[in-house]
């Protein structure tokens, strides 16, 4: 390899790791939004469900009110066991929590298994929500609706105005119709990967209790999603099985064909007497 080749590579990692540390560690995608307030949740058609709540400490106060230390300076150890005691409910299992920095603010990442999501909003920090997940007709429906708790923000916040909050959703069935758009154009937003959407909101407009989105029969600040009432996976091993069984009629009908057409054995020649 020559030297200009080797010099061009180094160049390139040294960009790449200066990139990494620009970014102020975990917590930070260089390719997509930052959140101050973030819920990813994974949703089964039973009501089970996984979520991560990614935020900064003074979003988890303002928003909801928590008893969390804002100091940027406290002690990982000490913030965890916050945390983990804020979000342990025998509603939600707290399966894991992290912590970072970014901004000059602490952040934290909860995740949880929730055996319903409709008994989530008994817990502290998700009470300010309330969850329906029914059958409605040929279809499943799912609502998430928000209410305002005034908070007052912690004063060292730090805080821009061009901090987003968002709820991102998985789901695992197709989806039908949903009420999720773009926070600035106000356009509907395309599923991502067919089943995951998101609301996005500006953290000062959910302070304020704007609605993130519109229910389609009511003007509530709900989140609203109607899907098939069998998931992906269910319908896809149903059209494997279909399928293999189509593969084994078919050779088997091949195999009869040629059994059938195969030509009689040529009688025996008489030897000459």
């Amino acid at each position: 390899m020559r030297a200009s080749t080797v010099a061009t590579l180094l160049a390139i990692i040294v960009m790449a790791a200066a990139a990494v540390a620009a970014c102020g560690g975990r917590g930070l995608s260089p390719i997509g939004p930052e959140y101050e307030y973030e819920e990813d949740l994974t949703l089964g058609l039973d009501g089970s469900a996984t979520m991560t709540v990614n935020a900064s400490v003074p979003a988890l106060i303002a928003l909801r009110g928590l008893p969390l230390n804002a100091d940027p300076l406290v002690r990982a150890d000490q913030l965890k066991a916050q945390v983990r005691d804020v979000y342990a409910s025998p509603y939600a299992d707290v399966r894991r929590v992290s912590t970072w920095s970014r901004h000059g603010r602490r952040y934290v990442g909860v995740y949880l298994r929730i055996p319903d999501i409709r008994n989530l909003p008994k817990t502290a920090p998700f009470s300010w929500a309330t969850y329906e997940l029914r059958r409605d007709g040929e279809e499943m429906l799912f609502k998430q609706s928000l209410s305002q708790r005034p908070a007052a923000a912690p004063a060292d916040a730090g805080w821009k105005g061009n901090e987003l909050v968002a709820f991102r959703l998985h789901l695992p069935a197709r989806i039908r119709f949903h009420n999720s758009r773009d926070y600035d154009t106000n356009q509907v937003r395309s599923a991502s990967r067919g089943n995951i959407l998101t609301w996005e909101q500006r953290l000062g407009d959910r302070l304020a209790g704007k609605p993130i989105a519109y229910a389609q029969d009511t003007k509530a600040d709900v989140m609203e999603v109607r899907m098939d009432n069998q998931s992906i996976l269910y319908r896809t091993l149903w059209l494997f099985a279909l399928a293999f069984v189509a593969a084994l009629a078919v050779l088997g009908g091949l195999i009869w064909l040629t059994i059938r057409r195969a030509p009689a054995d040529p009688p025996t020649s008489s030897l000459p007497q």
